[in-house]
């Protein structure tokens, strides 16, 4: 399986991995599975930081690439074709980093790893986080 994790999803499992659901633990940890974090994550992560509405224990220049790699997830570059694929969604999301990441879980036909309910809406597979 490919999956890709909703921002909050990877939060949990770099730091508090009881938080994801049994299902998704398993199938993070399981590895035969690709698991990809987009640079919507980062992205996203840099902003609630600066913003103080995100703390963590380093600066997340450091800590973002610092769990992406002792976790083994691969990184998503956000590619032209995934921002054009965001304008072909129905407007149920107004979160622009959600909109991305599934646009590229359409492009890429990845499953997102996520607990938001309106990510149900549109025609992608999901993981509930």
């Amino acid at each position: 399986m490919r999956l890709l994790l909703d921002t909050h999803a990877f939060l949990w499992a770099a730091a508090e991995p009881e938080r994801l659901s049994s299902t998704s633990r398993n199938a993070i940890a399981d590895p035969d599975n690709e698991i990809f974090i987009s640079a919507a994550v980062s992205w996203e992560i840099t902003i609630k930081h600066a913003l103080g509405k995100l703390t963590l224990p380093l600066e997340p220049a450091i800590y973002v690439p610092a769990r992406v790699t002792s976790l083994g997830f691969r990184t998503l570059p956000i590619t032209l074709e995934h921002t054009l694929a965001v304008g072909g969604l129905p407007t149920h999301h107004n979160d622009p980093f959600d909109r991305v990441m599934i646009a590229q879980a359409q492009v890429e036909n990845l499953t997102f790893v996520t607990n938001d309910a309106v990510t149900g809406r549109y025609s992608v597979k999901v993981l509930s986080a």
